[in-house]
């Protein structure tokens, strides 16, 4: 396999004991392995008893086989896996006995050029179809999942937004559910359900606990005119419990919020989508472009692990290394039970009573300790778990988080993966149940487990799959997560599902070093640490909720284009205490230096394109004991460099590049924090602003990546071009900044080729513009058509609801179609052309086709938007519709103001943009008037600015009120952008299109 070639020094922190070469990842797995080897060869058809390469056995035998060689003592083990897909008919659960010896793993590896596939699914057979073009097929009793894969790609669940179903809004929530009377439409929607039918039905509430969010709650019963949903979701969700010496918030959602779609029912079916009927055992297909099921490879997950390490701190699973696999095709059935998913931060969640995790800051008091909330499962999981090596695996197509390492799991490396489509987080390390198993700081405060004897069974219960088997565990400081490293992996496209997922979650450990990975494309945060934990701490009340976390490090990763979905979150995100207090002499005060030198320390980060948020580096809630040093922070939605809300403090923020402010603290001040000899960047830098040095030592190492190596070329941000003098010459540089540059990609510039680029990194490269050629059109690694959608012709109305596009390009290229983010057409490039078609709902829709070659280079997008069927005289849209563009716009919900479905976007920088494409005759824009608010203008079809006042002349607060409109417009397509032109802000609380 691929070597651990590194040619960038791991930093390793003081008081780290390295035991091993093995353990620090400077030693292939292969390499690993001595002589003499007994090696099990298996593969996906395989039947043989004895393992052998001419008879390979089936992957549960090479299983008990590797077990019995081990009892037998021989020297080194390993399971080499054909190519093919594995259906696991129950997960590979590893336990003690499974494990190999020091310096001596049991290696479980791909065979050479072979990818194998350990899957979670049943490949689904024997479709009907019908005259709608929806099929149908039996499943096995008991089938239940939350995802479907067709062609290795996760088809959406049957889905629709209220607009799409010509809801008309004023929903009348209450403690149980909603009333219907408002909204005749709603009404007769779930009213023609039965009872089966409408316990399937889930709804979507993406920023209804705070932007950071998206929860989700299914309904139990509808009565008359009311829709009763499920409990405790609905109350987990709608009536959060207050609790004292807040410095974090954990907002209630408003119960008259209505759901940005209503998802999970037959209904709903769109071309693309599915649904599973689980009490008929029916799954029902609506497949794109006319295909037969049958020809697809369409998998249905059945199970929730594929595999699991679980040991006990007394005999832990041990010296296991897996290299070369993928992991796919698992569900996580969980959020569509009666809980829900009631989200707080970072896919932790409420499960339980809705003070969950408040312990005695909450009356009546709630669980502890304090932030016991609920974690995601994980499909690959390993607890009680010491030196195991994932190294050059792919996590992809996964329903639950890829990853999570807990429960006193020491020294185990996760290097060189890539981890991608996944519904939750890609790495999650800890648990929430075990902040404090030893007090960190027992000197001056009481001993956590004298004085919390229930602490033990907690944790237990909550960090380990079977209680039962760690019921002789002692927990100490054996407990404790320890000496682990997440380095060199790729991450992106995750929280697929859960968009409040971060890239990785790092929960209570010490000794975790964290370094080179790069994350990208992300709907939250990139790293997260110490989810949720200073909710009650702050600089006047700091030790309310102790942990154990010091000594770990955050390095060298590259974090981009993140918060591309929710908001208030950052590249790096940290919340309480990072490092345990070290004294003076004297017994009582704080010795910074030592203390400090024992705390995070966040080392050489570069983080660019984030979304809005406070903070790039931010130290939120609590947080203390944080070292900022070398890290670069640029073009990030005019977010400060570094800074929080309530943080604790002592802070040490220096030597960094920002294109921002640091040392910005918002609700309550932070102590101690020391900021200086930063150097200041531009927002947009270009090769001569910055420190390239900088940008080649963050991200991934290209020579040992694994599987990331074929990680899709992206270019996500260009700088301007700036002149460098060399010999009496000029040449034109800009800075570009992506995913998946090798030596020799190429660049061009509007069709004209690069005749110098300079790769950086995996992440960024410089090139060369050629003469006379511009930046109005970048590609890299190559040039690919941009397709053409010939109808309906923009605009159009009352037409088909079938659309064919076309284009050429080179064979093998993809094109996809979307709307909304909903795929509805995907072929590829077979000849010197293409065509695909597929059939529309009654309403508006917005495509958008994008094509792309085999290195994942993208040609600028193709867009129409149209009307199907006979457009509505009137249509009102929430701020929140997903056709809604924002620049520089941030989103609040339950201000109590009388918005419109009580949520609204708002933006306090001149500027700030929001542009809507619409088919219609007419058009309102809705806004708040007040006195701190200002001008805005107004552009329709690019004409002449039309400045709208939202100050009132009598200076009384007026929300959800028309500030502007237009009619008499032309039958067809428009575009209108508004622009802030001054005062303290703009707010946009939506739009009404008409049709006259």
């Amino acid at each position: 396999m691929w070597p651990f070639k590194r040619r960038r020094p791991v930093l390793l922190l003081a008081g780290t004991a390295v035991t091993a070469l093995f353990a620090t990842g400077l030693v292939s797995a292969a390499a690993a392995v001595a002589s003499p080897v007994t090696s099990l060869y298996t593969a996906p058809d395989g039947s043989g008893t004895r393992c052998s390469s001419a008879a390979p056995c089936s992957i549960t035998t090479a299983h008990q086989t590797a077990r019995h060689a081990r009892a037998g003592h021989t020297e080194a083990v390993q399971v080499i896996l054909d190519d093919g897909t594995y259906h696991l008919a129950e997960p590979l659960d590893f336990d003690a006995a499974d494990s190999g010896s020091p310096g001596h793993p049991v290696v479980w590896t791909a065979a050479r050029g072979a990818h194998p596939i350990l899957s979670g699914a049943r490949r689904v057979r024997d479709w009907t179809s019908s005259p709608s073009g929806v099929w149908s097929t039996s499943v096995p009793v008991a089938s239940a999942s939350r995802q479907l894969y067709v062609d290795a790609t996760k088809a959406p669940v049957a889905q629709a937004t209220p607009s799409q179903l010509h809801f008309t809004g004023g929903w009348k929530g209450s403690a149980k559910g909603y009333d219907l009377t408002g909204d005749p439409a709603g009404l007769a929607f779930f009213s023609a359900m039965t009872p089966t039918q409408l316990r399937q039905v889930e709804f979507d509430y993406p920023g209804g606990n705070g932007q950071w969010t998206d929860s989700k709650c299914r309904v139990q019963s509808m009565s008359g005119t009311s829709l009763t949903m499920d409990e405790p979701c609905w109350k987990d969700v709608t009536d959060r419990a207050d609790y004292s010496q807040a410095s974090g918030t954990l907002p209630a959602m408003s119960t008259s919020q209505m759901p940005a779609s209503i998802q999970n029912a037959r209904s709903l079916l769109h071309p693309g989508q599915w649904f599973l009927d689980q009490a008929a055992h029916t799954l029902y297909f609506s497949p794109l472009n006319g295909a037969k099921p049958d020809s697809l490879d369409v998998e249905l997950p059945h199970l929730e692990t594929l595999l699991q390490g679980a040991g006990s701190l007394a005999h832990p699973v041990h010296d296991l290394t897996f290299t070369g696999l993928t992991f796919s095709y698992a569900t996580w059935n969980a959020p569509s039970e009666p809980a829900g998913f009631a989200d707080v931060q970072s896919n932790l969640r409420m499960t339980g009573a809705n003070n969950q995790g408040m312990c005695s800051f909450s009356n009546p008091a709630g669980s502890c300790p304090w932030g016991l909330l609920t974690e995601p499962h994980a499909n690959v999981s390993f607890s009680a778990a010491d030196h195991i090596t994932l190294s050059g695996n792919r996590f992809a197509g996964l329903g639950g988080a890829g990853l999570s390492i807990a429960y006193g799991s020491s020294h185990n490396l996760v290097q060189g993966n890539e981890f991608t489509d996944i519904a939750s987080t890609s790495i999650l390390l800890g648990c929430t149940a075990d902040p404090t198993p030893v007090n960190p700081d027992p000197a001056h405060f009481p001993d956590y487990l004298t004085t919390n004897p229930d602490a033990p069974k907690t944790i237990k219960d909550n960090c380990t799959p079977d209680p039962s088997a760690v019921t002789g565990d002692t927990i100490g400081t054996n407990e404790i997560a320890t000496g682990n490293t997440i380095s060199d992996n790729v991450i992106h496209h995750v929280g697929t599902d859960y968009p409040s997922a971060s890239g990785i979650t790092l929960l209570y450990t010490r000794h975790t070093l964290v370094t080179h990975n790069e994350l990208y494309d992300l709907p939250y945060t990139g790293i997260t640490a110490g989810v949720i934990q200073g909710h009650v701490d702050s600089a006047d009340h700091p030790s309310n909720s102790l942990n154990i976390n010091a000594d770990n490090t955050i390095s060298y990763n590259l974090i981009h284009d993140h918060l591309k979905v929710l908001g208030d979150g950052g590249g790096v995100y940290m919340e309480g205490h990072q490092g345990a207090y070290h004294y003076k002499a004297d017994g009582r005060t704080i010795d910074f230096d030592a203390t400090m030198a024992h705390g995070l320390q966040v080392i050489g980060n570069v983080t660019y394109n984030q979304g809005p948020g406070f903070a790039s580096f931010y130290d939120d809630a609590g947080s203390e004991w944080i070292h900022y040093v070398g890290n670069v922070q640029f073009h990030n939605s005019g977010a400060n460099a570094q800074g929080g809300c309530a943080a604790t403090g002592h802070f040490l923020v220096e030597g960094n590049y920002f294109s921002a402010p640091a040392g910005q603290y918002i609700c309550a001040g932070a102590v101690d924090s020391h900021v200086g000899s930063n150097t200041s960047i531009p927002a947009s830098p270009g090769p001569n602003d910055i420190q390239l040095t900088a940008l080649r030592s963050a991200g991934t190492d290209a020579s040992g990546r694994g599987f990331a190596e074929a990680t899709d070329l992206e270019a996500d941000y260009v700088s301007t071009p700036q002149a460098t003098f060399s010999h009496g010459t000029t040449t034109m540089r800009v800075l570009i900044g992506g995913a998946g540059f090798v030596p020799g990609t190429p660049v061009y510039f509007s069709g004209h080729a690069a005749p110098k680029v300079q790769v950086l990194s995996p992440g960024f490269l410089v090139a060369s513009l050629p003469p006379g050629a511009d930046t109005s059109q970048v590609s890299v690694g190559g040039l690919v058509a941009a397709p053409r959608i010939s109808a309906p012709a923009p605009g159009a109305t009352g037409v088909a609801g079938t659309f064919t596009v076309h284009g050429s390009g080179a064979t093998g290229d993809t094109v996809t179609v979307t709307d909304g983010g909903t795929t509805l057409c995907r072929v590829t490039v077979t000849g010197s052309a293409w065509s695909c078609t597929a059939t529309e709902a009654e309403g508006q829709h917005t495509l958008l086709a994008v094509q792309s070659n085999a290195r994942g280079v993208s040609s600028p997008p193709a867009t129409t938007v149209f009307v199907v069927g006979t457009a509505p005289a009137a249509v009102r849209l929430n701020d929140s519709d997903p056709d809604v563009q924002y620049s520089g716009f941030s989103y609040q919900q339950s201000r109590g103001l009388g918005d419109y479905q009580d949520d609204v976007h708002y933006a306090s920088d001149n500027g700030s943009t929001v542009t809507y494409t619409f088919v219609g005759t007419g058009i309102k824009v809705y806004g708040e008037q007040s006195s701190d608010e200002g001008h805005f203008s107004a552009v329709l079809d690019a004409g002449t600015p039309a400045g709208v006042d939202t100050v009132p002349t009598d200076g009384q607060r007026r929300s959800n009120v028309v500030v502007w409109s237009k009619t008499g417009l032309p039958a067809g397509l428009h575009t209108l952008v508004l622009t802030k032109v001054d005062g303290t802000y703009m707010t946009f609380d939506g739009i009404e299109v008409d049709n006259n």
